[in-house]
């Protein structure tokens, strides 16, 4: 049986969908479903998180010595709170390190989507240009951290441009989003778990 750590904020955690439709457990079952055997996920993520915040989590939660895979999405709430940018490259830099002490190196990093193109951005008075260029600038630093310790890097940001669906908040995304995602997961996990 293998066992999985999904660390993030409200887009691991599925907000506004049930908790069986968050990426993390899809990407169980498909797993499941392909022969592998998967503990349920271990879920370390709250709705409006930034990094910062998650690193203080995982120091409050007793977690398991050892997972055989981990998974981070995180930095959307940095961006959204106008953060510094260098601020978050050093914290996610000690996010990815912790999850790969963890799962002994095997981490999947999911780039942060663009809220830009949802109905809640369109309530708010941020152009939906900017906010696609500071989530293409977060992402590019996680992207190339992530690269640098030759860990794989899912781009659903193109995704989550193209084809949006979401939850009646307007703002997270719905079951099927989380579908694709976790299909782009299961595709990776059973390379990275051998």
């Amino acid at each position: 049986m293998y066992s999985l750590l999904s660390l993030g904020d409200s887009y691991t955690i599925g907000e506004g969908v049930p908790l069986a439709d968050s990426y993390p457990y899809q990407t169980v079952q498909l797993l499941r479903r392909n022969g592998h055997a998967f503990y349920a996920p271990e879920i370390v993520a709250r709705t409006g998180w930034t990094t910062g915040e998650l690193a203080a989590a995982m120091d409050r939660t007793l977690l398991l010595p050892h997972y055989d895979l981990a998974t981070l999405l995180i930095g959307v709430n940095n961006q959204y709170r106008g953060w510094n940018i260098d601020q978050y490259a050093t914290q996610f830099e000690d996010l990815l390190g912790r999850a790969g002490r963890l799962a002994s190196g095997r981490v999947i990093v999911l780039s942060i989507p663009d809220w830009g193109v949802s109905p809640f951005a369109a309530s708010t008075n941020r152009a939906p240009a900017d906010i696609a260029r500071e989530i293409d600038a977060f992402n590019t630093i996680a992207a190339g951290i992530t690269r640098r310790h030759r860990l794989p890097f899912i781009d659903i940001t193109p995704h989550s441009r193209t084809s949006p669906v979401f939850t009646t908040d307007g703002l997270h995304p719905a079951a099927e989003t989380y579908a694709y995602w976790a299909q782009q997961l299961a595709a990776n996990i059973p390379a990275t778990l051998s």
